[in-house]
């Protein structure tokens, strides 16, 4: 397996937040080179050196970054694409974070510009769908397009998760539906239940930064709010949003990951309508017969089973 190696100059009071939107996109594993620790060292622990190069000494001052390490693969890349979004946003919010020049062996940040959204192509999904990035042109070919900017926020059609789902709308849309979409992220699968036929679709997530992007991704899509509604929120806890996300839902989406869809399990039945669908992935193989079981138990009965690159996604009904 090959990695590549990325580099983000920033300052001192940089490194945290920086590191907290590396984690953000999914890049915990890092390597902090804070000048002032290096200093500190020097000025603290005499005791264990004699001589410093002044070389090393340069190269340490007023040098501060956070180094990670990705996948030279497809999925890598896509990964380098939502990092480099992150990076903007970062910047539009918070100032004294230094020059924030993202590099890979000495390939500097201004050429991430124009290559970074090469990375993310027009995907067909079952019969009826093709996800285009806003940047990209397609020929649709009679399918019903899905425009994404995924921004900040999970959910592009690349994912395996995503294209399970996706897959399970595009099939099961026929017209008129009500969805709930809960972990909506960047808002594609209730936009692109919108775009199939769906009546009216109200989205949550957890972190309210995902609201924005989903209406912009609505609004790419020529969706307005009177079709569409997104919630920040833990449906789990929050009562007044449990009361205003209500109940009567013909189909029900979560892709999120194992233990939140245990959670959700006793919940979903009250969510949907009589002879409602529940969609869930974003269940790696090592825990889908665990998840299964707890859907089970919560009286959801298993319709359909898909899996994808060792994810699962299951299409349940209410008993």
């Amino acid at each position: 397996m090959k990695w590549l190696e990325l580099s983000i100059d920033t300052s001192h009071e940089g490194i945290e937040p920086v590191s907290e939107m590396l984690s953000s996109v999914g890049i915990d594993s890092i390597v902090v080179s804070d000048g002032d620790d290096f200093e500190d060292f020097l000025k603290n622990n005499k005791k264990y050196w004699d001589y410093v190069d002044d070389s090393l000494r340069r190269e340490k001052a007023g040098k501060y970054s956070v180094g990670f390490y990705v996948e030279d693969s497809e999925e890598g890349w896509a990964l380098l694409g939502r990092t480099r979004i992150a990076m903007e946003q970062l910047k539009a919010e918070k100032t004294g974070l230094g020059p924030m020049i993202m590099t890979m062996k000495n390939v500097a940040d201004e050429d991430w510009e124009n290559n970074w959204k090469q990375y993310y192509k027009p995907i067909e999904i079952g019969k009826r769908l093709i996800v285009i990035p806003e940047w990209e042109k397609a020929d649709l070919n009679g399918r019903v397009p899905l425009i994404l900017n995924p921004g900040l926020a999970f959910g592009t059609g690349s994912h395996a998760t995503t294209r399970l789902c996706l897959e399970q709308l595009d099939s099961l849309v026929s017209g008129g539906e009500r969805v709930l979409d809960l972990g909506c992220g960047s808002g594609i699968l209730s936009i692109a239940s919108l775009a199939l036929g769906a009546a009216e679709a109200v989205a949550c997530d957890i972190d309210d930064k995902a609201v924005g992007v989903a209406y912009e991704n609505a609004e790419l899509n020529g969706i307005g709010k009177d079709r569409y509604t997104v919630l920040a929120g833990d449906i789990l806890s929050d009562t007044a949003l449990q009361e205003e996300i209500g109940t009567g839902y013909d189909i029900v989406l979560a892709n999120i990951v194992a233990d939140v869809i245990i959670a959700l399990a006793p919940t979903v039945r009250g969510l949907l309508k009589g002879g409602g669908t529940f969609i869930c992935s974003g269940i790696i193989d090592t825990r889908a017969d665990e998840v299964a079981e707890k859907l089970r138990e919560a009286g959801l009965v298993i319709e359909e089973t898909r899996a994808l690159s060792g994810w699962y996604c299951y299409r349940l009904e209410s008993q």
